[in-house]
């Protein structure tokens, strides 16, 4: 586990540790992997093991946030641009497939990209071809491609808002990460981990965690998982005033706050993709509601019940 440790890869549940076991294998192989699983289980971290545990661990390694890169842009942030190829193109840019070449590309969220931005995608893991915006010359790149989603490709393929044949190309290997609720008493080795680092990072002395705080963490679902835990330990490390953490009804009512929170932030996510999607297929039908809910791949009825929650007026008002 010494290499695992060092890249962060941290736990000693049977469940964790059998992810580490696939790691390293798949590491070992040369294809695309997928990796799924919640917000906050580690997907980065995963995505960088299986570089720096293959034979492309002196080459780049390079993150993509695909939700963070605009509609219009995605193409010249990946590919690349010439110079003038559009208004803001003030000089030419290698793009993120360039700048991988040799090592991995990794791409986070990849269930955000654009229909577009799919096609060029699947374009390019054909033949790891490509061309830069506003260029005619093809170029290659040789590169690992490595994705991540917490959400259910399989179910946006069938709502036809992710490409079969991409998810095909992607999918030749998936890593499945378990959430921290399924991990046992990692929760509470991953907190003293934190603690430690944090002991190290402000030059202070190590704290400890109190009984009442070790059956918190052990008790508490953690549906942010380790990003949420590494949070609440960062926090209660800068807060609490002795050597040992007490979790009290205070500290407790913040992390449920926080719980909260991710819940609300997760419902209005939904709601987003739903509305967007929802707008999309009546665009496509003209607002006939019937072809619409064909387009989604859903019963009439509950299309429609989809378009009264979210009261989305005008072009099907007519069909309803």
């Amino acid at each position: 586990m010494d290499d695992l440790s060092r890249l962060n890869l941290l736990g000693s549940s049977e469940k964790f540790l059998g992810v580490c076991s696939q790691i390293k294998k798949m590491a070992s192989v040369d294809v695309a992997v997928l990796i799924a699983g919640e917000t906050g289980t580690g997907k980065e971290v995963a995505a960088r093991a299986l570089h720096y545990l293959g034979k492309r661990r002196d080459q780049p390694f390079i993150p993509v946030n695909c939700g963070a890169l605009p509609e219009t842009l995605i193409e010249s942030e990946l590919f690349g641009h010439e110079r003038g190829a559009f208004t803001d193109a003030k000089t030419t840019a290698p793009g993120l497939v360039c700048e991988a070449n040799g090592g991995t590309l990794f791409l986070d969220e990849v269930d955000t990209l654009s229909p577009k931005a799919q096609a060029s995608m699947l374009r390019f893991l054909q033949d790891h071809s490509y061309r830069r915006v506003g260029s005619g010359i093809e170029r290659k790149a040789d590169v690992r491609v490595i994705v991540a989603s917490n959400a259910n490709l399989e179910q946006l393929v069938e709502a036809k808002a992710f490409r079969r044949d991409l998810l095909y190309r992607l999918n030749v290997l998936q890593l499945r990460l378990p959430a921290l609720r399924e991990r046992g008493d990692d929760a509470i080795e991953l907190a003293q981990t934190f603690l430690t680092r944090l002991s190290h990072q402000y030059r202070l002395p190590k704290k400890t965690l109190h009984p009442s705080a070790i059956e918190f963490i052990s008790q508490y679902d953690w549906p942010g998982n380790i990003r949420e835990l590494e949070n609440v330990m960062h926090r209660e490390f800068l807060m609490c005033e002795g050597q040992e953490i007490i979790f009290n009804g205070e500290t407790s009512a913040a992390v449920e706050n926080t719980m909260n929170s991710f819940k609300t932030a997760k419902q209005q996510a939904i709601a987003d993709f739903e509305q967007r999607y929802l707008r999309q297929a009546l665009e496509k039908s003209a607002g006939n509601l019937s072809e619409a809910a064909r387009i989604a791949g859903q019963d009439r009825s509950a299309f429609g019940k989809l378009v009264r929650k979210h009261k989305i007026l005008g072009m099907e008002q007519s069909n309803l």
